[in-house]
């Protein structure tokens, strides 16, 4: 500081004594002054010295009164609303930033009336005070933006389309915008100067933002055809994604798998390949049971009449039962002398009474769906045997819920195939190939 008041006062001097055309005295004249230098100089540092010290202290004050005074009084009024309790909303520090500008402001007041000090130094230092305020706004407005998307995911039905994306788009402007008019301030130019010589750099600021804008797009694209929500179950094989949203920024979204971990996936990710978002079967109220089990084709028969009297004792056989022999009935009795060779007559097989039954036993089960598509059917036959398929609805979607519903019924699918006089297909196993030796040998003896 001592240095920088000499030189100061060497400026005042030279500039009153020497550049002065109207000064009296001779530059011979000054070299012979003894002590004359010296008292101005003393006088011009003790001048500045005084200003800088009143200004430091008028700012000190002025810092004081605001937050020692105003801003805890007004957090006391504050912490008497819910509003004001808020610790989440309370972090992003927005008054105390405001409370930050008057110290400043102070300054900038206190230079523009400042007196005896070279101009330059008064614009350098306005400069910055002036830059200082605009950052300064610039994060208070962050601060607002936060505080906004915080309130806005607060409300249940708007965490389902967050507008973080958007917010994090606003805050990059914003934090564009003042770094442009800070460095304009310090420059002491104007802001439109520099973005008239950002049109030269376009090219370049669009490849150091293609990700953001890529970005952005994709994000509005999400946003306006509500493709994805926090919340959804997403899968997506090829990125290792299988589990549920719950996070949508403006470059990624973060999917928390069934084992607990955390998938990141690129926003334009999910534009420009698909995806499989599972939102419609939870919104539908069922979830979809499709299993099915290979059948012996050896084990199918035509039903005589004493597996059709054990099998009519099952209530959910009884209307098929009586339904379908009655039909068959007709028809033979239509064959006439045809009808004596039983190859020429209808008759009901296992596989297809089986099948009756597990229609009928999915039709009043408490646990499936019946508004929904419900089925039993056969697909292609293949070396593995006879496939017959389960197709329905769950009444819930809950994982754990479904699971158990399809393991009861596939369980009493197997259970029950004994009564049909029907056998699963099955390769032969270690105990079966040695339960087979064990019997030929026995024979052998």
């Amino acid at each position: 500081m001592c240095i920088l008041n000499y030189a100061l006062a060497f400026t005042y001097v030279y500039d009153v004594f020497v550049n002065d055309e109207n000064c009296n005295f001779h530059k011979s004249e000054i070299i012979l002054m003894d002590q004359k230098p010296l008292f101005f100089f003393l006088k011009y540092e003790m001048d500045v010295a005084l200003f800088f010290i009143s200004l430091a202290l008028s700012a000190l004050f002025a810092n004081f009164v605001v937050k020692r005074l105003l801003l805890i009084g007004l957090e006391r009024l504050l912490d008497q609303i819910s509003f004001g309790q808020d610790a989440e909303l309370r972090k992003y520090k927005v008054i105390p930033r405001l409370a930050n500008i008057v110290p400043a402001l102070v300054v900038d007041l206190g230079l523009s009336f400042a007196k005896g000090i070279p101009d330059d130094l008064k614009t350098i230092l306005q400069n910055i005070t002036d830059a200082f305020i605009i950052l300064t706004l610039a994060m208070a407005l962050v601060g607002v933006l936060s505080i906004m998307d915080t309130l806005y995911h607060r409300r249940p039905k708007n965490d389902l389309r967050p507008i973080k994306g958007y917010v994090q788009v606003a805050k990059i402007i914003i934090y564009g915008i003042t770094a442009i008019f800070v460095i304009a301030t310090l420059l002491d130019t104007s802001p439109f100067i520099l973005l008239s010589g950002l049109g030269a750099m376009t090219a370049v600021l669009m490849l150091v933002f293609q990700d953001t804008l890529l970005s952005l797009v994709a994000g509005m694209q999400i946003s306006s055809s509500n493709m994805i929500r926090v919340g959804d179950w997403v899968e997506m094989p090829d990125l290792g994604a299988n589990g549920d949203v719950i996070e949508i920024s403006l470059y990624t979204i973060k999917v928390q798998n069934f084992d607990k971990t955390i998938t990141t996936i690129p926003v334009r990710k999910l534009v420009s390949e698909s995806f499989k978002n599972w939102s419609g079967m939870t919104n539908s109220g069922g979830r979809r049971i499709k299993c099915s089990l290979q059948l012996d084709q050896n084990s199918i028969r035509f039903l005589e009449d004493v597996d059709l009297q054990r099998l009519n004792k099952m209530h959910l056989l009884q209307n098929y039962l009586e339904h379908k022999i009655t039909e068959v009935s007709e028809w033979n009795s239509s064959l006439g002398d045809h009808s004596s060779y039983s190859s020429n007559t209808r008759r009901l097989t296992n596989l297809g009474t089986f099948r009756a039954y597990l229609t009928s036993y999915l039709q009043v089960h408490c646990s499936i769906q019946q508004s929904m598509t419900l089925m039993v059917r056969q697909l292609e036959p293949s070396p593995q045997g006879l496939k017959i398929e389960i197709y329905c609805f769950a009444n819930t979607t809950d994982w754990t819920e479904y699971e158990g519903i399809k393991s009861d019924i596939l369980e009493h699918v197997l259970a029950i195939l004994p009564e049909f006089d029907l056998n699963v297909f099955q390769d032969f196993g270690s105990t079966d190939i040695n339960g087979r030796a064990d019997q030929k040998a026995f024979v052998n003896l």
